[in-house]
């Protein structure tokens, strides 16, 4: 996590070989994780303390060929609530300057209120 605030989250990930399907791009469950886990942080930033979300669905669309040094994720909640939330996130390749936007989730989130 490198920053967030009331609704939103920014994340990074510097990308090793593990990262990488065997075509040298980055695996889609790589750029999904990064994604759901900023996506989740965002939403978090918004319920009462003691409460957690859960993430009850998310999709995900594998814009482009992910390559470079790192990923960069920003995730902005686009529906707050009660019990469900709604967040976006975008991912971005990063190598050197060049940041490439190369896939987008959608997330529906479920408040969970403290036992």
């Amino acid at each position: 996590m490198l920053d967030c605030g009331p609704g939103w989250c920014e994340a990074s990930l510097v990308l090793e070989s593990r990262h990488l399907q065997h075509t040298g791009v980055v695996h889609a469950g790589a750029q999904a994780t990064i994604a759901d886990h900023t996506a989740g942080a965002a939403a978090i930033t918004l319920v009462p303390a003691g409460y957690h979300v859960l993430t009850a669905e998310f999709k995900l669309n594998l814009l482009r060929p992910a390559r470079g040094e790192s990923l960069w994720s920003r995730a902005e909640v686009l529906k707050p609530g009660k019990n469900i939330m709604v967040v976006e996130s975008e991912v971005y390749s990063v190598d050197g300057d060049k940041r490439v936007l190369v896939s987008k989730l959608t997330a529906t989130l479920a408040v969970i209120a403290p036992k």
